[in-house]
C-alpha cells in the first residue's frame, strides 16, 4: 500500500499506532485538495469504529486552570484503566497565524503517559476555539481505541455553542472571587453547561468556593434545562490536591447514565451530526466562493470602496452575493451559452 492509499491510514489507526494516528490528523487537518479528498476516505472507513467513547467538552477563562484540572482528570481516568485521548485547541495570532501549542508541556505527567494522547492544534480564529477538524479528529481517536475523549478550548469569550455541539457532556470550569461570577451567570453558557465546575478551591479559597457554588446554583435554576431528565449541579474541585475530580468524573458518567436511559443521548448525537453537516455546507460555499475567479476579479474593488467609504458594507455585501446568485444560475441553467456572461458588479 501507498501513502495515497486510505487503507493505509485506516489500518494504522485501528491497530493503535501512535505514529499513523499523528500522520491521520496531520491529514485530516490539511487544507491541500488532494489531501482533503483522501481525508475523507479515511475518515468514511473509520465511521464504523466511532461512537462509543464518552466526549467531554471543557471550557474556561484564561487562567482557571483548565489544563491543569484536565491532567489531574487524566491521571485519575488512567488509574481506572481508561485511555485519554486530548485535542487542546490553542489561540491562533489574528496577525500571524501562529500558535504556540503548549499544551504538552503544561500536562508533563499526562504527555509522558503511554495510555494517553495530547494533540494541540490551532484554533485559526474558529469560533468557540476549536479547530476547524476537531470532529473529525475526535473520531480518529475514537477508532484509536481512546474511550474518553476530552476537547479543551479556548475559552476567550468566543461562542461556545461549536464545543457543544460536539461532545456529550459540556464542563464550565470557573474561579470563585475573580470576577467570574457576572460571567458565569450569563445566560448563553450557562445554558449549554451540563455541569459547573469552581477550581482551585483549596486553602484560604475554600469559603469563596463555596460562596460562589450558592451563586451559580441560584442562577442556574432560573434558567430552563436543556434536558428533561438532568439539572446541571455546581461542584467545586481542587486539581492540585485532587479535591473533588472523582465527584466531577462520576458527574460524567451519571449523566451519560441517565440522558442513555432515556434515548437523549442517541437523539442529541443525531442532531451533532446534522450542525456538522451543515457547518461543513457553510463552510464549503465561503470556501468556493473566495476561490471562484469571478469573484476574485470583483472583489478587491468593492474592498477598496468600501475602506474609503464609497460604498457602504451593506450593498457591498449584497453585491458580492448576487455575484453568487449570477454564479449558480450561469453554472445550472445558462451552462451553454455562459462564456459570454459577465459578474455583476
Amino acid at each position: 500500500m501507498t501513502p495515497d492509499d486510505p487503507q493505509t491510514y485506516i489500518q494504522g489507526v485501528l491497530a493503535g499506532n501512535r505514529r499513523a494516528l499523528s500522520k491521520t490528523i496531520t491529514l485530516v487537518e490539511s487544507s491541500l485538495d488532494a489531501h482533503r479528498q483522501l481525508a475523507r476516505a479515511v475518515i468514511h472507513g473509520l465511521v464504523p469504529h466511532t461512537g462509543k467513547a464518552v466526549r467531554l467538552g471543557i471550557t474556561g477563562v484564561p487562567g482557571v486552570g483548565k489544563s491543569t484540572f484536565i491532567e489531574s482528570l487524566g491521571m485519575l481516568l488512567l488509574e481506572k484503566g481508561h485511555r485519554i485521548a486530548v485535542l487542546a485547541v490553542d489561540p491562533s495570532s489574528v496577525k500571524s497565524g501562529g500558535s504556540i501549542l503548549a499544551d504538552k508541556t503544561r500536562m508533563k505527567r499526562l504527555a509522558t503517559e503511554t495510555a494517553a494522547f495530547i494533540r494541540p492544534s490551532p484554533s485559526r480564529g474558529a469560533l468557540g476555539g476549536v479547530a476547524g477538524k476537531t470532529r473529525e479528529t475526535m473520531m480518529v481517536c475514537e477508532a484509536a481505541g481512546f474511550d474518553v475523549i476530552i476537547v479543551e478550548t479556548v475559552g476567550v469569550g468566543q461562542s461556545e455553542t461549536a464545543v457543544s455541539s460536539m461532545v456529550d457532556f459540556f464542563l464550565v470550569l470557573l474561579l470563585a472571587g475573580a470576577g467570574d461570577e457576572i460571567q458565569g451567570i450569563k445566560r448563553g453558557i450557562m445554558e449549554l453547561a451540563d455541569a459547573v465546575a469552581i477550581t482551585k478551591s483549596d486553602g484560604d479559597n475554600h469559603e469563596k468556593a463555596l460562596t460562589a457554588k450558592t451563586t451559580y446554583e441560584a442562577a442556574l435554576h432560573l434558567l430552563n434545562p436543556a434536558s428533561d431528565v438532568w439539572l446541571p449541579p455546581v461542584l467545586i474541585c481542587s486539581a492540585v490536591e485532587m479535591m473533588g475530580i472523582e465527584d466531577i468524573w462520576q458527574t460524567v458518567l451519571d449523566h451519560r447514565q441517565k440522558l442513555s436511559s432515556s434515548s437523549e443521548l442517541e437523539e442529541k448525537r443525531k442532531k451533532q451530526a446534522l450542525f456538522w453537516m451543515w457547518s461543513l455546507v457553510e463552510e464549503g460555499i465561503k470556501e468556493r466562493f473566495n476561490r471562484h475567479p469571478d469573484v476574485r476579479k470583483l472583489l478587491p474593488e468593492v474592498v477598496r470602496r468600501v475602506k474609503y467609504g464609497e460604498m457602504t458594507p451593506t450593498t457591498a455585501a449584497y453585491e458580492l452575493l448576487s455575484c453568487l446568485d449570477y454564479m449558480l444560475e450561469r453554472k445550472f441553467t445558462y451552462q451553454s451559452h455562459s462564456s459570454n456572461k459577465k459578474c455583476k458588479g
